[in-house]
């Protein structure tokens, strides 16, 4: 009776004991049977052995790497990199760099960064919260932030992590992101490192982005419970890199407040560039600084330095200083950087005619380059004029990639040839997000006179139509 009732109160216990017994039973039968199969199966000897040895070939880790490729044949720059350089041996004019502002070789800007490696040496000793933080630093910061009128900044010592590190450090798991599919590879790295679900809108095409955020907020009214969790952002960039367009902020933000997304902007090329004072987009479209919930952006084009920043409010910018992996984990940026990165702030400050020279040498630009390309193979991609850069691609989309790059590659050298320096818009093809049409992007600084211009375009028109 006792054996019963043990059973009856036991009865799951004592099945789940038959199961796992069971489990056992059989991976030691079909261990036993493997073993017995293998002691079968004919065994090679030692001969037999070595002849395969010799015969395998491993598989190369990498692809093999054409002898043609750019990589493998590198032009060697002797000096600073400013409106002149010497490329292999030969004085040509630069309209391959970002110095939009020409700052790069600026005597004044100079003087400031040797006198800081006088008293910090050349580098930083850690992170910006573990003895990294100097005074320089906190100057750049303060000043960064009342130049964008906003309430603070943070400084990071990379271009490319400023913005990769800036956008997971809010958008997580679960969240949602919308990203203009002409975007920048940072702005790629960043939302993929966030987790958050992703939808891309066609390039500057607002209609296509209306369309994506009206379907998310029916989404979101079928389930209010989930959607009152889920946090909305929106990544573009100012000026963009890829194409040369600047977005339209004042719809983006019509979209803001009617969906209640936050808005992200990456400026890293319309800082110094757009606007009356070269504060960026934002100033360009006279916008109140506080309607945009983060400006991000590198200092290593219009300023000529090394690092970026990111702006707003300050509970939003201070939340990078714990979250933001770039600025948490990576050694701050060598002070004698960010003396040279506020000298060319104040510069900036100093001298607004500076960002307006650059406006006109743009215009000039993009009007001569159009005129230039006609009645050759190639073809201005449309952008906006006051970008200080333009992209020339292969008129004939129908071509093969291969044949599109070696025409280009043509242009480039017949160019160079000439004495005028530009080169290719290179990208990661394979990571990018979105394939990207082979181009030269030619760029133009503040500091380029009328008639170095008008030769560099002459020697344009003739290699373009060379080819």
């Amino acid at each position: 009776m006792s054996l019963m009732l043990f059973f009856e109160q036991n009865t799951l216990h004592i099945l789940l004991e038959f199961v796992l017994v069971g489990v056992a039973t059989w991976l030691y039968v079909q261990r036993r049977k493997a073993q017995a199969k293998l002691a079968r199966e004919p065994r090679l000897t030692p001969e037999e052995e070595d002849a395969l040895i010799a015969e395998w070939q491993p598989e190369p880790l990498t692809p093999e790497t054409p002898d043609d490729h750019f990589a493998l044949n590198p032009r060697i720059a002797n000096g600073k990199m400013t409106k002149e350089v010497v490329m292999d041996g030969k004085t040509c004019l630069n309209l391959a760099s970002t110095n939009f502002l020409g700052f790069i070789g600026n005597e004044r800007i100079e003087t400031k960064a040797k006198q800081t490696i006088f008293k910090y040496g050349v580098g930083s000793c850690g992170p910006r919260g573990f003895y990294g933080t100097v005074d320089v630093h906190l100057d750049l910061e303060k000043d960064l932030a009342e130049f964008m009128e906003c309430e603070e900044s943070a400084l990071y010592s990379y271009g490319f992590a400023t913005i990769a590190s800036a956008i997971p450090a809010y958008a997580k798991r679960g969240d949602i992101i919308f990203v203009d599919k002409a975007c920048n590879f940072s702005i790629q790295k960043g939302v993929q490192a966030s987790r958050s679900t992703i939808y891309w809108f066609d390039h500057n095409d607002m209609t296509d982005l209306e369309r994506l955020l009206e379907e998310q907020d029916q989404r979101d009214k079928k389930n209010p419970k989930k959607a009152s969790k889920v946090r909305r952002f929106l990544v573009v960039e100012g000026l963009y890199a890829n194409t040369g367009r600047i977005c339209p902020l004042p719809k983006l933000l019509e979209f803001k407040w009617k969906y209640k997304v936050r808005v992200f902007i990456d400026e890293s090329f319309s800082f110094g560039v757009l606007g009356k004072t070269g504060r960026g987009v934002i100033e360009h479209y006279g916008i109140d600084p506080i309607q945009v919930d983060l400006v991000m952006a590198s200092l290593e084009n219009a300023i000529a330095s090394t690092g970026g920043f990111c702006a707003g409010r300050s509970f939003v910018v201070g939340h990078q200083r714990l979250s933001g992996l770039g600025y948490c984990f990576s050694a701050s940026l060598p002070p004698l950087l960010a003396t040279a990165a506020n000298e060319a702030l104040t510069m900036i400050k100093e001298d607004p005619g500076r960002v307006h020279r650059l406006q006109d040498r743009s215009r000039a630009l993009h009007a001569g380059l159009t005129e230039a390309l006609k009645g050759s193979p190639f073809r201005c991609r449309e952008g906006e004029v006051l970008a200080p850069f333009r992209h020339v691609e292969v008129a004939d989309s129908s071509l093969r990639k291969e044949e599109k790059e070696r025409m280009l590659d043509e242009v480039v050298e017949k160019a160079f040839e000439e004495g005028i320096l530009i080169a290719r818009a290179r990208y990661l093809d394979e990571n990018e997000a979105f394939p990207i049409e082979p181009s030269i992007r030619v760029s133009t600084q503040s500091e380029l006179e009328d008639f170095e211009l008008k030769r560099a375009l002459n020697v344009i028109e003739r290699a373009a139509k060379i080819v």
